[in-house]
């Protein structure tokens, strides 16, 4: 009998069995993981951080509409929504968290403000170190900008005496530095390179090539010099230990490129190009590149295709300047004054009892109890408000203890002014004669009764007008707390402005509604003044 064809029927077997085996332990081990993303999911809301100031064509507000965020990974985060709901069998909608870019990292990590962190994000090892990215999303280079009349400016190779500027903190701003060019501007937005450089502020711009389209290419005084130039990745930045979820966002990703939705989204902002062929990865590369538009040497398929019907405007920026209108943005920026005033409010509320408790600790109490007053004065009177806002924010959340970003944002301010307060407090009450505790000892009255009747009323108007200032003061430092995700007035002119370039406009009418909160004050200051120095003079 011959055993060959038993021994090859076994094989097989074995084959299938360790085959199937597999397959079960693989299912077995995916549904925990499944189970625990439906409990994590389970409110319906995939949340994600970004910046809207950050501008196009990544988020932005919609010129024929403010009160919406528009931008490719806005759509982005919209379709992985849906995907990752449809695969896990819950509805899933993409919620998009307002947060100032460079403090993105502490919001995701510390703070925990949202899942994912999706805002043009670079795969770089210093990311790597910190967080854990999904597989990148889209390739990007870098393009050297400079003004049209610019001749002697053809590459970076003519930059070594020249100012350039770039984004701090970006893969641009890294290459610059090795590279060695004369003068070196770091910003904080996209937007005010372009304009120093129109303004010939510097010589020229290095920043992403998405960027450079929507900022640069559609700039008559503005050009192009030489090819773009290096190769990065953008990713969906997690938190480390969120492997289960960055592996569902990847799956979802690699959906999105088989079924050409990607490519449809960055064919519609204008960001298709043949680097983008490098995003498709083993297993399923061949159904990617399909997906992407590429065949399966990398090559377009249809390169000549025109743009769709639904591409957005290019040269949306400039053309937004034209649907930016008053009745369109004041409801946003009404919103915002009134955000403001509610900080501002409770701030000083909190400051004016706070400081007065630490000033009459300071005049009054036991040794102790002074030093620890004026402790108090001199360290928060000496520190920061802007470092006190982001310990408590992101440092107390750091050790579990979660403040929402309005109450940080209230104690801030508050425990901040309540040192300047105090001063204000302690002079005032010293200002008053001192023959006014001895006419109440004189009638009987107790110290503390002295104080509460005739010392401290005296006080206080002595002390309305610079506290009048402090507050108007508070109204203007609300503005620091955009960095740990509250949107008050100065936050959103920002990026209205960003989203239209009508910075004088805007400008204009924030200024406005800053002296409409501001001026009230003063007029309240100076009737109470006279009121309550009517009555202290008798005076009926």
């Amino acid at each position: 009998m011959n055993a060959a064809p038993v021994l090859r029927a076994f094989r097989a077997a074995l084959v299938l069995a360790i085959s199937f085996g597999a397959d079960s332990a693989c299912t077995q081990a995916q549904e925990p993981n499944l189970a625990r993303l439906r409990q994590r999911l389970q409110s319906g809301v995939l949340r994600w951080g970004g910046d809207a100031e950050g501008g196009a064509p990544y988020q932005l507000r919609d010129p024929r509409d403010p009160q919406r965020v528009i931008g490719y990974e806005v759509e982005l985060a919209d379709a992985l929504a849906e995907v990752i709901g449809r695969r896990l069998g819950v509805p899933l909608k993409a919620e998009f968290i307002q947060f100032q870019f460079d403090t993105l990292d502490a919001g995701l990590l510390e703070s925990k403000d949202f899942d994912v962190i999706i805002c043009g994000k670079e795969i770089i090892p210093e990311n790597r170190e910190k967080m854990h990215f999904s597989r990148p999303y889209y390739i990007y280079k870098q393009q050297l900008v400079v003004r049209s009349n610019e001749e002697r400016i053809r590459s970076l190779q003519d930059c070594k005496d020249r100012s350039i500027g770039t984004l701090g903190g970006s893969a641009a701003e890294r290459l610059l530095e090795r590279f060695g060019v004369g003068e070196l501007r770091r910003y904080d937005d996209q937007v005010g390179p372009y304009l120093d450089l129109e303004f010939g502020r510097i010589d020229g711009v290095l920043l992403d090539t998405p960027i450079t389209l929507y900022y640069a290419s559609t700039n008559p005084k503005l050009r192009y010099a030489g090819q773009p130039i290096g190769r990065g990745e953008y990713g969906i930045a997690l938190r480390p230990d969120d492997l289960n979820f960055g592996a569902a966002i990847d799956d979802a990703l690699g959906e999105l490129m088989r079924s050409g939705r990607l490519r449809q989204i960055y064919r519609k902002w204008h960001l298709w190009n043949a680097d983008q062929a490098e995003l498709a990865r083993a297993p399923r590369r061949a159904e990617e590149l399909q997906g992407l538009g590429f065949d399966a040497a990398g090559r377009p398929l249809n390169p000549d295709e025109p743009p769709p019907a639904d591409a957005v405007d290019i040269d949306m920026i400039r053309a937004a300047a034209r649907h930016f209108s008053l009745e369109r943005v004041l409801p946003i920026l009404l919103r915002a004054a009134g955000m403001t005033v509610f900080l501002s409010v409770c701030s000083m509320a909190l400051a004016m009892v706070l400081g007065l408790i630490v000033a009459v600790c300071r005049l009054y109490g036991p040794p102790p109890l002074r030093w620890l007053a004026l402790a108090y004065v001199e360290f928060f009177r000496g520190t920061p408000l802007f470092l006190l806002l982001l310990m408590l924010y992101f440092g107390l959340a750091a050790y579990g203890v979660g403040l929402p970003a309005s109450i940080a944002g209230i104690l801030a301010f508050g425990i901040n002014y309540a040192a300047f307060e105090a001063e204000i407090y302690r002079t005032a009450v010293l200002a008053v004669p001192h023959g006014q505790w001895e006419a109440g000892r004189a009638l009987g009255m107790s110290n503390g009764l002295i104080f509460r009747r005739i010392i401290f009323p005296q006080a206080l108007r002595t002390a309305l007008p610079p506290m009048t200032n402090d507050f108007v003061a508070l109204f203007k430092d609300t503005s620091l707390i955009s960095v740990i995700a509250v949107s008050e007035l100065t936050k959103e002119y920002m990026v209205l402005s960003k989203s239209s370039l009508k910075f004088v406009e805007l400008g204009l009418l924030t200024a406005a509604l800053y002296l409409l909160m501001s001026i009230p004050l003063g007029y309240l200051s100076r009737y109470l003044e006279k009121r309550w120095g009517r009555g202290l003079l008798g005076v009926a």
